[in-house]
């Protein structure tokens, strides 16, 4: 008569318990990356949205006709100011500085301005792109880490077909070890895929912005000339 295998041998938390050490170890793993992808899918998903807001808020300020001195000032005095807010002002600063030299070119005084938004504009491309490889990387190599704890569980049922329970609690550790190894991957590779999307649009924003400032900007310098 063969061996039979209660159902509560084969509850979640004794297939673990029962498995070997290198799947438990595994388990351990894709359990910690997922906890932790998880934890930076919620962060990213609150800052990008918060960029979103700040750009647009920004955005309907500076077109609405607004001084561009009176809104330097302001945000100056600030220390929280990202995005199209922080390119702004790292633009302004830099105009007002080389504008106060009187022989200064319009070619020169725009170049100039330029090059400190583009310092700004990668700063915030940093920030937007932050955490995202850690998400890549958790939904690329989840799934390899989980086929190791598969083949090391089949292995082991392989060993122990002598008794069915103990190959019975191979194959269920294999199996178990692919679903976790799925169940880390597939939220992080979907979360990826759109912060991704989500963070280049921002760039793309930000960048849009710095060309039409950067051409609001030269129109002043040549109004201003002589």
């Amino acid at each position: 008569m063969m061996p039979t295998v209660s159902p509560e041998s084969m509850s979640l938390l004794t297939m673990v318990w029962k498995a070997s050490l290198p799947v438990q170890l595994v388990m351990l793993l894709l359990v910690t990356a997922s906890f932790v992808s998880w934890a930076m899918i919620f962060r990213k998903w609150w800052a990008l949205k918060a960029a979103e807001r700040q750009a647009r808020r920004f955005e309907e300020r500076f077109w609405s006709g607004t001084n561009l001195n009176q809104l330097y000032t302001e945000l100056a005095r600030q220390d929280d100011n990202d995005g199209m807010a922080a390119i702004f002002i790292e633009g302004f600063r830099e105009y007002r500085r080389l504008s106060g030299q009187g022989d200064i070119e319009s070619a020169d005084l725009l170049d100039g301005v330029q090059r400190a938004m583009r310092v700004a504009l990668s700063r915030e491309t940093d920030e937007l792109e932050m955490h995202l490889s850690f998400l890549a990387t958790v939904g690329s190599t989840s799934p390899y880490v989980g086929l190791f704890g598969t083949v090391w569980g089949i292995m082991n049922s392989f060993r122990s077909l002598s008794t069915l329970a103990d190959a019975t609690q191979g194959i269920a550790e294999a199996l178990l070890a692919t679903a976790m190894g799925l169940f880390a991957a597939i939220p992080a590779v979907i979360a990826y895929n759109r912060y991704s999307n989500q963070a280049e649009r921002l760039m793309t924003r930000y960048e849009n912005f710095s060309q039409e400032f950067a051409s609001v900007l030269q129109r002043q310098a040549v109004a201003r000339r002589p």
